[in-house]
């Protein structure tokens, strides 16, 4: 018999589907809040313990009481723990039943082969909303004579989901296709019935204020690849965050928990420790919102981001709510990045603030960081510290390394934050305040 999850991942007889989707994507659904945060946060000691071991390997003296790198604060809670996720992803695939289109989330791994797309009724951090897009989504495609897209070389066309929403109600909705061999009438088809059943249809329940359409043959697609089509609605989704207002676009990055994206911007802000002639640098800005939260603060703000779009959003964000300090550069962080300090001679104090994806920032990017003297703090934003973060931390502290291009001035761990942005995961947000 397929087996649950108890209160401590030991196995149960009987589990449901859902309960199966629950232990996969929520691992910590069981256990009560305030526990949860404890488990979080012996997770991010071992972490610190393990950076604390990797450096006195390069010879670095880290050991801080309890054998961490530097003090640990407690996880600081999330503002919401139920229904927080303002974006999430869905899949198509077989559920339960054998149902090849049905929408939800996957139990089981490609890997073993045993993939199996359960519906998300029961996870506790997806919001009504996003599921009730996501039954609808399921509804429409389940009346289409095209199917579902499961293996790319198998044909069928119907694939991912993804919702965002806001504060203020507004629901985006993208739609990923695979055109095949359908030419532009067929897709003109499917693209105005689409829409027809979110704005005339059974779909108008979920009061779309933005739908999109992608056309891609690949697993992940940015825009400037393949282009999300606007099929209805506006272009963008706006959101308040610390008072300010923020353009999202469809691939823009944005912080999935807002409220508890606020207490970490404002703690970020802190920890900064900004004067009036400070210049912030925002490396992986996303939409600006770390670096426009904090511009009351400083006198300049430079933001870098690889997306286009997010860029465009950053600068319609900073004229929106009338910024007029900050500027930002469209590329990669290795590409912009050096450029920008290498000839750098303002004499203002700079702090830099990293808060890139889970994989971590490229060699140059930390090179670039490391050589800078200017830089004298800097805080490193991770929500997968034990990843590639990790390399990232001991680029930052280790000796310097002339065949690896680091002369500069090693930076030191003084204090490490995790917030709770991911309620009922494993997951934490890490802020490791670096100094030099």
């Amino acid at each position: 018999k397929e087996k649950k999850k108890g209160k401590e991942g030991c196995s149960l007889p009987d589990s449901s589907w859902e309960e199966r989707l629950a232990d996969a994507v929520t691992p910590l659904w069981r256990l009560p809040y305030q526990e949860q945060l404890q488990v979080k946060y012996e997770s991010q000691r071992r972490i610190l313990q393990t950076l604390a071991s990797r450096l006195e390997e390069l010879g670095i003296d880290a050991q801080k009481p309890g054998g961490l790198c530097c003090p640990l604060q407690p996880v600081v809670p999330s503002p919401i723990i139920n229904g927080y996720r303002n974006k999430s992803t869905f899949s198509v695939n077989r559920g339960p039943d054998g149902n090849p289109k049905t929408v939800g989330l996957y139990v089981g791994t490609g890997k073993a082969r045993n993939i199996v797309c359960v519906k998300a009724y029961h996870t506790k951090n997806i919001p009504p909303k996003h599921k009730q897009v996501a039954q609808c989504y399921e509804e429409f495609i389940c009346s289409s004579p095209l199917d579902s897209c499961i293996l790319f070389h198998e044909g069928g066309h119907w694939r991912e989901l993804v919702v965002r929403t806001t504060s203020h109600g507004h629901t985006m909705a993208i739609i990923t296709f695979h055109p095949q061999e359908l030419g532009q009438d067929a897709l003109a088809t499917q693209k105005a019935l689409l829409k027809e059943f979110f704005t005339c249809g059974p779909g108008t329940v979920c009061a779309l204020t933005s739908l999109y359409f992608q056309e891609s043959t690949m697993t992940r697609c940015p825009h400037e690849q393949s282009p999300y089509q606007l099929l209805h609605g506006e272009p963008h989704i706006f959101e308040e965050l610390l008072g300010l207002k923020f353009r999202i676009s469809p691939d823009a990055f944005f912080q999935v928990n807002t409220a508890g994206a606020e207490v970490l911007y404002q703690a970020v802000g802190e920890l900064c420790q900004a004067t009036g002639d400070t210049v912030l640098l925002d490396i992986c800005c996303g939409t600006g919102t770390i670096g426009l939260s904090l511009a009351h603060r400083v006198s300049k703000v430079i933001g870098v981001e690889v997306v286009e779009k997010a860029i465009e959003d950053a600068k319609w964000n900073a004229a929106f709510n009338g910024i007029s300090n900050c500027e930002f550069h469209s590329g990669k962080a290795e590409a912009v990045l050096p450029q920008l300090l290498e000839s750098w001679e303002d004499a203002r104090p700079l702090v830099a603030v990293v808060n890139p994806s889970r994989a971590g920032l490229h060699y140059r990017v930390v090179r670039a960081i490391r050589n800078c003297q200017s830089i004298r703090r800097l805080l490193y934003i991770s929500c997968k510290p034990e990843g590639e973060a990790m390399r990232n931390f001991l680029e930052l502290c280790c000796p310097p390394d002339p065949q690896k291009k680091l002369t500069g001035e090693p930076f030191a761990p003084v204090l490490a934050i995790p917030f709770d942005m991911f309620p009922h995961t494993v997951h934490c947000e890490l802020v490791l305040l670096f100094t030099r």
